[in-house]
């Protein structure tokens, strides 16, 4: 999705030689813009805050990205980190020669993700009944969602989001250490067709499934994995037999040691 943004920019000259690029990211996204710009040579500026593993930070920085940090209350995600994340990309976005990716509104990361949809489809052999992915910017939920439903329109797609800050649910914004997920408002690329179900996981809950994986398994992953497969085992208890059920592993467990 980081190269799909970066290069429909180029295509069509918002982003041209010479110029920069300026993101907000809790860390995963981050990590892969920092990647594709280090190879195609861009400067890039992160928005993000210390509410997010310190790994991914530091990813970001070796790959060469310039973090503004900031402070989060007692480490937790709430909507007002994230407004605070999106302005301060805002800011640095209106210097001349700076693409902003803005992936909350950002549309073109979505073909990343119709790709990444018939992956999963050849994958599966045609067979699946379900697809469930948490909800940052609603990106990867839209994209394989579209994808797969282009193939099967009965699939079903379930939403994950954190039990503590539940506003796809119709509850109230909250905080939660859940890396990357949970905006604390609904995000624009949301829309209220794109879900069958919305399953809301705690921190606690999450935090659990990941040390599970890892140490029944032999799977390590991040908390939204974890959040993911939670949402994953209630829906299978809903489900007719042999139904085949798609989740999502969004990342390395490597980049979360200090949180879990």
């Amino acid at each position: 999705m980081a190269l799909a943004m970066i290069e429909a920019a180029e295509a069509d000259g918002r982003l041209t030689a010479g110029g920069s690029v300026v993101e907000y990211t809790g860390g995963s996204t981050g990590v892969s813009l920092a990647l594709v710009c280090a190879v195609k040579g861009y400067p890039l500026n992160i928005v993000t805050s210390d509410a997010f593993a310190r790994e991914k930070l530091e990813h970001m920085k070796v790959l060469g990205a310039k973090l503004q940090i900031l402070r989060s209350t007692d480490g937790q995600m709430t909507e007002q980190l994230t407004r605070g994340m999106i302005e301060g990309a805002r800011v640095i976005a209106d210097n001349p020669g700076t693409f902003w990716t803005d992936q909350l509104n950002n549309k073109d990361q979505l073909s990343a993700y119709h790709k990444m949809a018939e992956e999963i489809w050849t994958q599966a052999d045609g067979h699946i009944d379900c697809f469930i992915q948490s909800v940052g910017t609603a990106g990867s939920l839209r994209g394989n969602s579209e994808g797969l439903r282009r193939h099967n329109a009965s699939t079903k797609i379930v939403a994950v989001e954190p039990a503590e800050s539940a506003v796809l649910s119709g509850g109230q914004p909250g905080g939660h250490k859940i890396d990357g997920v949970g905006a604390g408002f609904v995000v624009p690329l949301w829309h209220d067709q794109l879900a069958d179900q919305i399953e809301a996981v705690s921190t606690a809950e999450a935090v659990e499934m990941t040390k599970r994986l890892a140490r029944e398994e032999g799977l390590f992953a991040g908390t939204s994995t974890g959040g993911n497969v939670v949402a994953a085992l209630r829906v299978a208890e809903e489900l007719a037999a042999n139904s085949t059920i798609v989740t999502v592993m969004c990342d390395t467990g490597m980049k979360y040691l200090s949180k879990l």
